[in-house]
């Protein structure tokens, strides 16, 4: 748990005293990424440095874990925190084990523990240690050396990690890779993560909480959703832009606007019953699905509504289906992409549980959405 109390940072300059954070308070829980954000010269990065005291607070107070790091001496605090920035730092005269192994040896480990520590994290960034251990900086992608960065800053498995636009010079393919395999190591590690970004996407896609700064002030503090849901003003409204409505689309599991009680049917039914029980419950369409309660394909009643038989026998093929645990923008766009109104969903095993469908996903964003003359400035 990281907490801060009107942590404040003011530099004394030839123009006068320019205050960089101004009482930033704020409480990250154990195991939760909040990524800090706002324009150039806000105070995020400040804060940032301010925790490991890289920069010294001019006042208020730090908490890590309930310890006020006053007490510490500051190179032995930052000891025990993870850092990761930008332009990644690795030791170009030193080999891939030798980086990670660098605070464990600081720290006394066993040279023999410090490796079997870099080994394993090599394997948790996904690569593969036999290939990479021994090789150099210059060896490595820009990829690959920004995930020993995060490596070696987990290497002596610190409650904290810093990170300082991590991914920002990395190519977009890249970046969403990386990004990914973050998330599922900290599935895994659960570390408590405070992490400076310019990217709102990047934000709504790895937050657990987001703290949005301007001119030094912390103006917004909260989870991700109500932010793009409920902006405290106007200054958040543009800066998380005129899209929020699309950018919540990947918070929102295709699970949480499950049609559950969508009709289907086996392919054996008869035309004539199916017809009625989709007249009976005002459907246009069903599924029909295998023995194993997987989707086939469907029927349209305009389509079948005078014609006889099986319904198996006038089953169109699903153009697609999407999973429980996956976005509402996957499934939006495969909507697109195949101009459909509707998609199957289907769980882990491929069984068919049920529809989503546009109007169920503009009905659960148009409820949790203010109108634009309810935001405050």
């Amino acid at each position: 748990m990281i907490k801060l109390e009107n942590l404040t940072k003011a530099f004394e300059t030839p123009a006068g005293t320019v205050v960089a954070a101004d009482r930033i308070t704020m409480e990250v829980a154990d195991g939760e990424i909040c990524v800090l954000l706002g324009p150039s010269g806000c105070g995020k990065t400040t804060t940032l440095k301010m925790i490991n005291r890289l920069i010294e607070p001019t006042s208020g107070k730090i908490f890590i874990n309930g310890k006020d790091t006053d007490r510490y001496d500051p190179v032995e605090l930052r000891r025990t925190i993870g850092y990761v920035i930008q332009q990644i730092g690795l030791f170009p005269n030193m080999t891939v084990e030798e980086n990670i192994c660098v605070v464990p040896k600081l720290l006394g480990w066993d040279l023999a523990k410090a490796r079997t520590r870099a080994s394993e994290l090599l394997a948790t960034i996904n690569l593969d240690p036999a290939l990479f251990l021994k090789r150099y900086p210059k060896e490595l992608s820009g990829g690959q050396q920004q995930r020993v960065g995060v490596a070696r800053a987990l290497a002596a498995d610190p409650p904290v990690l810093l990170m300082d636009e991590p991914f920002g010079a990395i190519d977009p393919i890249n970046r969403e890779v990386i990004q990914d395999e973050f998330l599922k190591m900290h599935h895994r590690l659960r570390k408590t993560v405070m992490f400076v970004s310019h990217d709102i996407d990047e934000a709504v896609k790895m937050a657990d909480k987001v703290a949005i700064f301007r001119a030094g002030k912390l103006e917004q503090f909260d989870s991700p959703d109500n932010i793009l849901a409920h902006p405290g003003n106007s200054f958040i409204a543009d800066f998380v832009g005129s899209d929020r409505t699309l950018k919540r689309l990947r918070l929102v599991r295709v699970g949480d606007v499950l049609q559950a009680s969508s009709l289907r049917v086996s392919g054996d039914e008869q035309v004539e019953q199916t017809v009625a029980l989709m007249n009976e419950h005002g459907q246009e369409f069903m599924v029909i699905v295998d023995p194993e309660g997987r989707p086939r394909g469907y029927v349209d009643v305009d389509i079948v509504r005078d014609r006889s038989g099986a319904v198996g026998e006038h089953c169109a093929p699903l153009p697609a289906t999407v999973r429980l645990d996956e976005d509402l923008r996957a499934a939006v766009s495969t909507m697109f992409m195949h101009d459909i109104r509707w998609l199957a969903c289907v769980d882990r095993n491929g069984v068919f549980v049920g529809c989503v469908t546009q109007r169920g996903i503009t009905r659960l964003l148009g409820e949790t959405y203010r109108a634009p003359d309810a935001v405050p400035h």
